[in-house]
């Protein structure tokens, strides 16, 4: 720990950046959906494409909006190309099954709708640091945590720009689910750390993070495709934590179901990283077939790409460590390391290598 404290002093600049991306967010919500329901908490103004007000929303008043090809049916016969609800006086959106501050846009794709969420991106953190980490893990972690979202989030929006959204609100992007994983120590970890991100070079990371790693964390290139260098392998701090270690038997029937080869009787690793994670996979039944550690992982539903496989009588039994990919900042490590002492600028530093916390202009 000592030889850990103080390595890297994270001092705070002030960038230029888009504000536009720094202040706003476009999450999708409902996507590949017939119909969307939608409601206000306060009166609401109703639009179409061009700004052009419709209506009204009362407070509590439903309003369903119905795909019709390349158009969107709101009631009485009207029909729009794009849809938009802004409550007023700071109310909220209700956008499927859940609320949201923001707005909500809705536009047709492929005969079907698109809900997209238009947040400021702090109030959009709120809910992401409830729905990505326990709101009970220790401060320095949670802020952490906000840090590393905050400029997950800016990275995906400077690459989306042509794209209707920025992020959606899956595990996909960034876990995000309104008012429901907000709470008052997430917001006060996105206040404490407004406006700060993680860059290298002057620019916003991938700022992967995962549940635990198991020990020890990636290089970025031995999972994924492009190397980064600040998404490097380094020490983790959640041994003993609940992401660190699992077990997982499966039946052979239960094989042939997953991974579509009936009569399993072999699943050999052919390359695994330095740190044990599972890079391919060949499993010899009626079939044999070479799976990539991801594909593996996904077909079984496993919590690391970081097994071992032993046979059974009845099958096969994957014993593994860690929860997630295994890149960049660990939350069971974080909040180790936070228990330890750490502030929240020096765990970024352990596990995003030769970076700076920078805070977006306003």
């Amino acid at each position: 720990m000592s030889k850990q404290t103080g390595w890297l002093t994270l001092i705070l600049w002030s960038i230029a950046i888009d504000p536009a991306c720094s202040q706003q967010l476009r999450v999708a919500i409902a996507a590949k959906v017939s119909q969307v329901n939608l409601s206000s908490s306060t009166p609401a103004i109703v639009s179409d494409e061009n700004g052009q007000k419709l209506g009204e929303l009362q407070p509590q008043q439903g309003l369903i909006a119905t795909a019709n090809n390349d158009r969107i049916e709101i009631g009485n016969n009207s029909s729009v190309t794009q849809l938009w609800i802004k409550p007023q006086a700071g109310g909220y959106i209700w956008i499927g099954d859940r609320w949201y501050r923001g707005s909500v846009r809705v536009i047709p794709v492929n005969k079907q709708l698109l809900a997209i969420n238009h947040v400021d991106l702090e109030q959009y953190l709120y809910s992401v640091l409830g729905a990505e980490m326990s709101p009970t893990f220790p401060t320095e972690a949670l802020k952490a945590q906000a840090v590393a979202a905050r400029t997950y989030a800016l990275y995906r929006s400077r690459a989306s720009s042509k794209k209707p959204f920025d992020v959606d609100s899956t595990q996909l992007s960034q876990v995000y689910r309104g008012l429901s994983s907000e709470s008052d120590t997430t917001q006060a970890a996105v206040n404490a750390t407004i406006g700060q991100i993680v860059t290298y070079g002057g620019k916003p990371i991938l700022a992967a993070f995962h549940a635990a790693s198991g020990g020890h964390t990636e290089n970025v290139e031995d999972i994924w495709l492009s190397r980064e260098p600040y998404l490097r392998a380094v020490p983790d701090y959640d041994i003993g934590t609940p992401g660190y270690e699992w077990t997982q038997p499966f039946t052979l029937a239960q094989l042939s179901q997953s991974l579509k080869i009936k009569q399993v009787r072999t699943i050999v690793p052919d390359r695994t990283t330095q740190f044990g994670s599972v890079v391919s996979v060949t499993v010899s039944g009626d079939t044999t077939q070479t799976f990539t550690g991801s594909q593996f992982r996904t077909a079984l539903k496993l919590r690391s790409l970081r097994f071992t496989i032993a046979p059974t009588p009845t099958g096969f039994t994957l014993t593994g460590r860690g929860y997630g990919h295994g890149l960049g900042m660990s939350q069971w490590g974080a909040y180790s390391l936070a228990e330890q002492g750490q502030k929240y600028p020096s765990i970024l530093a352990h596990y995003y290598q030769g970076v700076k916390i920078e805070k977006l202009a306003p």
